[in-house]
């Protein structure tokens, strides 16, 4: 049954992002003043429908472009944007962009007077390849066959070039971006573009073919660009240098796009390059620089729309969380939910979106539950499962009530803990049967897409090759195509079937640890109290009260210590040496005339950077006093000392002077002689396993402290930093 859970998970992650992308653009057309699009359209004269070049065309915001030779042109514009277009040998024409569908502005030339006007609408090229782009975010399917009545209707490369670069766009939108690529490779093999050579590039990073990418853009003639294109340029080596991890690339890159943009008066690219070098910014560790960039990120999208700037406040509070700013990642989501809420009452927003008022509630509540405000914390998590609920958001459900569990648990209400978790399992049976569903019909969809392609593809050939050998073909490479995606499919899945045993191996084998850390820490504690209350005893045996209650009470507070570390599997250091200075102290009260103890901390150690297994010391201390110095005839000494090794190491010694350990042995009856200690057994099986889950971080080496004499004992702890 888990290995079904972990294989449903997989292909979740897989194939969800299809839908989830969709979903959330489906949002962003609620808003559609705030999309650009790339307009294409023509210039000509209106009489003898000659193209005009060199026409100047701009856009209001400061993007601007100009014809070709053949009188095309392409502009980033929006809904409700002014296109001026002008020519030393016509008036300035002003055109209101209405609708992302091509245009055709045709003009009289020596200032006559000026027509702007659309293209019919019919069966011809252009009007399949808007009907392609009308259904791109809403039906794969539909949008990929007008592309391919489109290519039957070409009747240039220059048109063939535009259909493969608008279903280049159709796989991107969907996440194909293998297929992109294949597609925006055969446009520029037909048309030689900048803006597909741009898209071609993020193509590239998206399928994390990070050198092709940059090698794509470092390609680009920039003096050939646009200053939007140049902009995007820059934008485009910043978010590839970024995904590679190099930084100081990345910000060189971004702070230019910004420059270009400011220049340039593109309002909406300056909001997202302060947003992107505060991320990178974060990503690098400078805290400092990402949080003035963040700033002039919310105030420039608090300027733009609702939109954009709740998008922005997420983006902020995500950094705070990631750098422990709880409180200031908390009011910026508490500001959010009433922005959010505004919105919805004109557009309704999908559940995978990142601002819906679930997840922020969810996330305001591990915020308060991160700061331990358990009150806060639930009153929050309660919420957002209340509105996943009403919108059918079982992943949000699920991850609240999983989180409510913990809550409730750490709060010590364990009754309430017990429901929250039986609530949290069945809706995460819940969320599996629907996933189920979800896997079965990204599945098709993907396949479809598939088939789409391929039916694409051959039209292309259809045009080199003859009917029959077109039908040979195609019948040949549907066949290859079957064998190769049934051997890669088989393989992907005995890949994905070793994996997830070696994972579940791993996971038994972390669970049988912790199990054995449990048991051995659960005898440790009687042991040791057994052998303090023999002290105790000792005292009350002979009649000493008034030392007896001293020294019971200095062991109450050192067995509440042991008992509250005694759940760890490491606690910091410095609790350790306080745990040795109390347990030393009664020891040293119960064999004054026996011994004396020195303890010392080396001054340049750091000793909160170290964590170390509770009550590992102690049998150590223990030995040494009852089996060591306690049998000796003079007084002897108890050294514990705590130096620098290394960097990254320090080492502890416990050394006696006591009779040593052969001649210990000598003493113990035939009875003590046949049992084993238990304390340093457990010691032994807790080192080992730990070093076996942590690499290696304890080490112990016992050896005798002098040759001649009582010869004593000596115990080396090295320990390492995490």
């Amino acid at each position: 049954m888990n290995t079904n859970k972990y294989y449903i998970l997989f292909l979740i992650c897989a194939l969800s992002f299809i839908k989830l992308d969709a979903q959330n653009d489906e949002i962003n057309d609620n808003k559609v003043e705030d999309i650009y699009y790339t307009i294409k359209g023509s210039v000509k004269e209106s009489d003898t429908k000659e193209p005009i070049r060199n026409v100047n065309i701009q856009v209001n915001g400061g993007k601007y472009t100009s014809t070709d030779r053949e009188g095309d042109f392409r502009i980033e514009a929006r809904i409700g944007d002014e296109l001026m277009v002008s020519h030393k040998d016509f008036q300035t024409v002003y055109h209101t962009i209405d609708s992302g569908d091509r245009i055709a502005i045709e003009v009289q030339p020596n200032y006559s007077p000026v027509q702007t006007k659309k293209y019919k609408r019919n069966n011809s090229f252009n009007s399949l390849i808007d009907s392609a782009k009308f259904y791109r975010k809403k039906s794969a399917e539909k949008s990929v066959q007008f592309i391919t009545e489109s290519i039957k209707n070409s009747t240039s490369v220059k048109q063939n070039a535009e259909a493969f670069e608008t279903l280049a766009d159709i796989y991107m939108h969907w996440k194909q971006y293998d297929l992109a690529i294949t597609n925006y490779r055969i446009s520029l093999n037909n048309y030689n573009s900048n803006d597909v050579k741009l898209k071609l590039a993020e193509a590239y990073m998206k399928n994390k073919n990070f050198q092709e990418s940059l090698t794509v853009y470092n390609s680009l003639n920039k003096s050939n660009l646009s200053n939007y294109q140049t902009v995007e340029l820059y934008e485009g080596l910043g978010d590839v240098n970024r995904s590679i991890k190099d930084y100081n690339a990345a910000i060189d890159a971004y702070k230019t796009s910004l420059n270009i943009a400011r220049q340039s008066f593109i309002t909406p690219k300056i909001t997202d390059l302060n947003s992107k070098l505060a991320q990178t910014y974060g990503e690098s560790g400078s805290k400092g620089e990402a949080k003035i960039y963040f700033k002039n990120s919310l105030d420039l999208a608090s300027q733009e729309n609702k939109t954009r700037a709740i998008k922005e406040k997420i983006t902020v509070a995500d950094f705070n969380n990631s750098n422990a700013d709880y409180e200031e990642e908390i009011q910026l989501r508490k500001e959010a939910i009433p922005q959010i809420q505004d919105i919805e009452t004109d557009s309704i927003i999908e559940n995978e979106s990142d601002f819906t008022i679930q997840k922020q509630n969810y996330k305001i509540g591990n915020a308060y539950y991160l700061q331990k405000d358990y009150s806060n914390a639930i009153s929050y998590l309660e919420k957002s499962i209340e509105e996943a609920d009403k919108r059918e958001d079982l992943d949000v459900e699920k991850d609240g009530k999983r989180k409510l569990f913990e809550v409730y648990e750490n709060a010590g209400d364990f009754e309430k803990a017990k429901k929250a978790f039986d609530d949290y399992t069945e809706t995460l049976d819940a969320l599996y049967a629907k996933k189920d569903q979800e896997i079965i019909h990204a599945k098709r969809f993907a396949k479809k897409l598939s088939d789409n392609e391929n039916r694409i593809i051959l039209l292309k050939k259809d045009r080199e090759l003859s009917e029959s050998k077109f039908e040979a073909t195609v019948e040949r490479n549907k066949r290859q195509k079957i064998t190769i995606y049934s051997l890669i499919g088989g393989l992907l899945l005995l890949l994905l079937i070793a994996y997830l045993m070696y994972k579940y191996i791993k996971q038994q084998k972390t669970a049988n640890n912790l199990l054995a850390l449990k048991s051995l820490r659960s005898q440790m504690n009687p042991h040791f109290i057994f052998n303090a209350l023999n002290s105790v005893n000792s005292f009350i045996a002979t009649n000493d009260e008034r030392t007896a209650n001293k020294y019971l009470s200095d062991f109450s507070k050192l067995m509440r210590a042991v008992l509250e570390n005694s759940e760890e599997d490491f606690i910091p250091l410095q609790k350790e040496i306080e745990l040795l200075e109390l347990y030393t102290k009664l020891e040293h009260f119960r064999f004054q005339d026996k011994f004396d103890y020195n303890i010392t901390v080396d001054d340049t150690i750091n000793v909160d950077d170290f964590q170390i297994p509770p009550m590992l010391l102690q049998p150590y201390i223990e030995n040494a006093v009852w089996h060591g110095l306690r049998y000796k005839k003079e007084k002897g000494i108890l050294d514990i000392s705590i130096v620098k090794k290394e960097k990254e190491e320090i080492a502890i010694t416990i050394v006696d002077n006591g009779i040593g350990r052969e001649k210990s042995r000598a003493l113990k009856t035939e009875n003590q002689q046949k049992q084993k200690s238990k304390g340093m057994g457990n010691i032994k099986k807790r080192v080992s396993i730990l070093n076996e889950m942590y690499k290696d971080k304890v080490d112990v080496f016992i050896d005798d402290f002098q040759s001649e004499g009582d010869i004593g004992t000596k115990v080396v702890v090295t320990l390492k930093r995490d």
